[in-house]
């Protein structure tokens, strides 16, 4: 094979000097589909799972229940109503919104919740 048979093969040869734009459009599509998923994961999905046992915690609050509030006061369930609980601290007796409970930190036992 001499050098200008070798010339002919390569000027026939087809030269893409810019990737297809469809692959460009759905390569691009993919990245976004990607981003999405893991904004879903990472952040949404955390914080639906925390609002589910946070709302599991508040319906299973009953007499008794030493809670945490979120602004840090302790104290033990006195009753509980429909939107708001009664709370008593040390000698004095609150009325919150159920919302304001952060946490459960001791379960009232059946024998002495009253």
């Amino acid at each position: 094979m001499n050098f200008n048979m070798f010339g002919i093969m390569l000027a026939a040869a087809p030269v893409e000097t810019e990737p297809n734009p469809t692959a460009k459009t759905i390569l691009g599509g993919v990245w976004i589909a990607m981003m999405v998923g893991m904004v879903y994961f990472m952040i949404l999905r955390p914080q639906q799972k925390r609002t589910k046992d946070l709302n599991n915690l508040l319906k299973g609050l009953k007499t008794g229940d030493k809670i945490v509030t979120t602004s840090g006061i302790i104290g033990t369930v006195v009753s509980v109503k429909d939107r708001s609980i009664s709370l008593r601290s040390a000698e004095t007796k609150l009325e919150i919104l159920k919302s304001a409970v952060a946490e459960v930190t001791e379960r009232a036992t059946e024998g002495s919740a009253t």
